[in-house]
């Protein structure tokens, strides 16, 4: 009732907080076509809330609030939409990244749209950012597992590895040690950057375990018991290895690739199950310490999905060759 009129929550202050300026001696954006809309920023993130209260309501047995949280956050979806959403453009707000990325991770935007709404970020970024960062930190902390899950990883990893400006490269160019808070912060005035905002790397150090190395845990279970393995075998890489210290032990994936040739080492820990992801045309494209894994009493395999051959596998160590057909 105080912040909120007609399910849009109309308090905001900070926005899409250090969005990289046009200049690099200005501290804040003058640019309108740069800066995403404090109200849309703060309904999506009240929305994200009521569906996490939604599920901790469904925990602890709270069933009445369940349907008075599904009902407030119905409303201000509709309300989102209608207000944000330009139907003829497909896009929200003034078409930031962040305007459209919100809204489309937090599941506001309606499955018919989705497909425009995500084409408006790629365009975005490829024509106007010239596959550059363009978020600030709201925007930035759900931007690369984002493009992951809707089909671009490689922009990802092309945010990832730049070392222009805007980018977190750039700042290792500069000498940085720590992560700025501005994207310019060795040129910007130092009254607002404190050299040390690791808020900034957003998703990034998540997107490195998640999807390059492949370690995630299945939200459908409880902190890693099941661990879903689908690495993102990006061009340009030859080698990535990643170690994660769970609830269960240690989860570690490593690995290599020479052409279409694919070696993968990974341990799962005592008490759970992994779902492994390798790029092949079919189950006998994989091998397992040099015989077929489909062989192996230790491994199932369980369909092919979207040119990925899927096994389970329980603990143990496994060492994994793939003469793979695509690496994605």
């Amino acid at each position: 009732t105080r912040y909120m009129k007609d399910f849009i929550v109309t308090k905001d202050k900070y926005g899409d907080w250090c969005v990289p300026p046009e200049s690099l001696e200005i501290i804040r954006s003058r640019d309108s076509l740069r800066n995403t809309d404090g109200a849309l920023i703060a309904t999506a993130y009240y929305y994200k809330l009521l569906k996490l209260m939604k599920k901790f309501a469904a925990i602890s047995g709270h069933q009445a609030d369940i349907k008075e949280y599904e009902e407030l956050s119905r409303n201000i979806a509709a309300a989102f939409n209608k207000k944000f959403y330009n139907s003829e453009k497909g896009y929200y707000a003034n078409n930031t990244v962040t305007a459209n990325l919100l809204p489309l991770y937090f599941n506001i935007t309606p499955q018919e749209w989705r497909t425009k709404v995500f084409n408006s970020i790629c365009r975005r970024i490829e024509n106007t950012d010239r596959m550059h960062i363009s978020t600030g930190v709201i925007g930035t902390q759900w931007l690369m597992r984002g493009l992951t899950q809707y089909g671009r990883p490689d922009i990802a990893f092309t945010l990832a590895t730049n070392k222009t400006y805007p980018s977190w490269g750039y700042m290792v160019e500069q000498g940085a040690t720590t992560i700025w808070e501005l994207w310019n912060g060795n040129t910007a005035s130092p009254q607002m950057n404190s050299q040390n905002h690791v808020m900034l790397l957003g998703d990034l150090v998540i997107w490195m375990y998640e999807n390059l190395a492949g370690i995630r845990s299945d939200d459908k279970e409880l902190a890693f018991k099941k661990i879903i393995m689908k690495p993102f075998f990006a061009a340009g890489l030859d080698r990535v290895w990643g170690v994660h210290s769970s609830l269960y032990g240690t989860i570690s994936s490593e690995w290599k690739r020479k052409g279409d040739e694919l070696s993968w080492e990974i341990q799962v820990p005592f008490n759970t199950k992994a779902m492994v992801f390798f790029p092949a045309a079919n189950s006998s494209a994989v091998k397992e310490g040099g015989k077929a894994a489909t062989s192996s009493a230790d491994m199932r395999f369980v369909k092919m999905d979207n040119g990925y051959a899927v096994f389970e596998v329980g603990s143990g160590h496994y060492y994994f060759t793939v003469k793979a057909t695509s690496l994605k």
